[in-house]
C-alpha cells in the first residue's frame, strides 16, 4: 500500500494566536494518528510560480490513515481553535 502525504500551504495568517492554539493541538493529534512530520516552515528556495508560504509535509502509512486523522475529534478540535486565523490549502496525496 502506498504511503500518503499531507501537504499544507499557508497563504496568509491573520491571527497568530489562533495559529499557535491550533499548532498546540494539531501536532499531538497528527502524531497520534500515525503522522510523521517531514518538513515545516518557509521554503528555502522557490521557483517558477512558487510563493514564499509556510508549508508543512506529513507522511502517513496510507491515504485512509491520513483521512482518519483529519476527521478525528482531536484534529477537529485543533481546526476549531484555528477558527479562520489562517487561510490554508491542505491536500492529501498518495505516494508513488
Amino acid at each position: 500500500m502506498p504511503k500518503a502525504y499531507w501537504l499544507s500551504s499557508y497563504r496568509s495568517v491573520s491571527n497568530p494566536d489562533a495559529l499557535a492554539a491550533y499548532a498546540k493541538l494539531a501536532g499531538p493529534a497528527i502524531t497520534a494518528g500515525g503522522g510523521r512530520f517531514l518538513a515545516r516552515g518557509l521554503p528555502a528556495q522557490v521557483y517558477e510560480a512558487g510563493l514564499q508560504q509556510r508549508t508543512v509535509l506529513i507522511e502517513f502509512d496510507s491515504v485512509a490513515q491520513a483521512q482518519a486523522t483529519h476527521d478525528s475529534p482531536a484534529y477537529q478540535e485543533a481546526l476549531a481553535a484555528l477558527a479562520g486565523g489562517a487561510e490554508r490549502d491542505l491536500r492529501i496525496v498518495e505516494g508513488v
